[in-house]
């Protein structure tokens, strides 16, 4: 564990108690919900994914008085009375299992992608995947405009090499509709064994296609740095926000003023987010201390928390920087880039980021595990980033034939930027 006294970091205790996204992508290639809130001070160097705490045991169970259960307990008893099993239909679930199942309805119908409650059977398998290291297709999926959409391929994974792309919306996976999927229930389908094949209908363009994937053990890649020596531009593109990410990007960032040049391109493209205080870490090094990064707003139910930049002051005064983002930029990706357009330190180019910005927290519920949106992620100025993603401040679109051609447009755009100032 890296000792961040001896670096000057003074991460607060509420950036040490925060991290971002469970990283789950890594084996499973879906988004969890990005930002948990995890109780008592743990490392933020550390995989929170490996401990993820539930919190519980002072729950209030007070009857709501103004709720008329009068329906629910009609649709229960004649459920009870009436109902006959047949081939086609389940067994009759016990008192338990109806209640797990009124309190899945329960949650569903606040209509929020990540709010979500998991029985204690899922529970446990959901704490399992958070500890451990599986196999998957290497991509981060969430949920848009009701349908399972991908955020991001992680480069050089199956799902990448196979042809997946961020934005794709997925319909079905191995036969099975994803109408009215939970991320969560998505992965269920999507997790299985290396070497095994998971199919995705996939809709794009609206044009329907099929995609065979063999899941594997999937490495994750982090950064990659380097001078273009024909431009003068440096290149850093940040593949995730890791718990190591902010020690590597202090490596490219060395590089950076070792270079000489003044002229930065940060490549977020496809970066679908990871540990909020990586991100706060690296935004400390283009923003004067104090200057706000994010706030998480409760929307009145607690005092709302301002993570600010420590101040590191070690960037060239006049540099310009441009952000690089697409639809598969998320969470943490959104976080640094609304930061650095908010304060005018960075000018976006790219198209429209995912707009994953909330924060959930891990309730015990008996064995149960409730998943619900506590917060959501505001930029400096205000802007909600759950509200549709991030603007670039330059719009410029990257097509497949682009892809298939090698070209790449918004880089190309970014580097003009630079150049010439327009």
């Amino acid at each position: 564990m890296t000792d961040d006294s001896t670096k000057g970091r003074g991460k607060s205790a509420v950036l040490v108690r925060r991290a971002a996204s469970y990283a789950l992508f890594v084996a499973l290639g879906f988004i969890i919900g990005t930002f948990v809130t995890l109780p008592g001070n743990q490392s933020a160097n550390s995989f929170v994914a490996s401990h993820v705490p539930l919190i519980g045991g002072a729950l209030d169970a007070t009857p709501d008085q103004t709720a008329n259960l009068k329906d629910f307990w009609e649709a229960w008893n004649t459920l009870r009375t009436r109902f006959v099993e047949t081939h086609a239909s389940s067994t009759i679930p016990d008192t338990q299992k109806k209640v797990w199942g009124a309190i899945q309805g329960l949650t569903a119908s606040y209509g929020d992608p990540y709010t979500v409650f998991m029985p204690p059977s899922e529970a446990k398998v959901f704490q399992e995947d958070i500890a451990g290291s599986f196999s998957g297709v290497g991509m981060e999926i969430g949920v848009k405009g009701g349908v399972v959409t991908v955020i991001s391929p992680l480069k050089d994974t199956p799902a990448a090499r196979a042809g997946i792309r961020s934005g794709d919306q997925i319909l079905g996976i191995d036969n099975h509709s994803t109408e009215g999927m939970s991320a969560d229930e998505a992965v269920k389908l999507i997790r299985g064994q290396k070497g095994t094949t998971v199919v995705f209908t996939i809709m794009r363009d609206d044009k329907v296609s099929t995609i065979k994937v063999v899941r594997d053990t999937i490495q994750v890649p982090e950064i990659d740095y380097s001078l273009d020596q024909k431009t003068g531009i440096y290149h850093i593109a940040l593949y995730t926000f890791s718990a190591n990410s902010a020690d590597l990007f202090d490596q490219a960032l060395t590089a950076f003023r070792q270079s000489g040049s003044k002229n930065l391109i940060i490549d977020l493209r496809g970066n679908p987010g990871g540990y909020l205080d990586a991100a706060v870490d690296i935004a400390s090094h283009f923003l004067p201390k104090d200057d706000v990064v994010v706030t998480e707003d409760y929307e009145g139910k607690q005092d709302n928390i301002v993570h600010r930049s420590v101040g590191y002051g070690d960037l060239p005064s006049d540099m310009k920087v441009v952000i690089l983002i697409d639809q598969g930029s998320a969470s943490a990706s959104e976080i640094l880039s609304g930061a650095l357009q908010d304060h005018h330190v960075a000018t976006l180019v790219g198209t429209r980021s995912f707009g994953k910005g909330s924060v959930q927290e891990l309730v015990d519920i008996d064995g149960g595990s409730l998943k619900i949106t506590v917060a959501r992620w505001l930029t400096p100025s205000g802007r909600s980033i759950s509200d549709g993603g991030l603007t670039p401040d330059i719009k410029v679109d990257r097509t497949q034939a682009d892809v298939d051609a090698k070209r790449d447009p918004q880089m190309d755009r970014a580097v003009q930027f630079l150049t010439t100032g327009k």
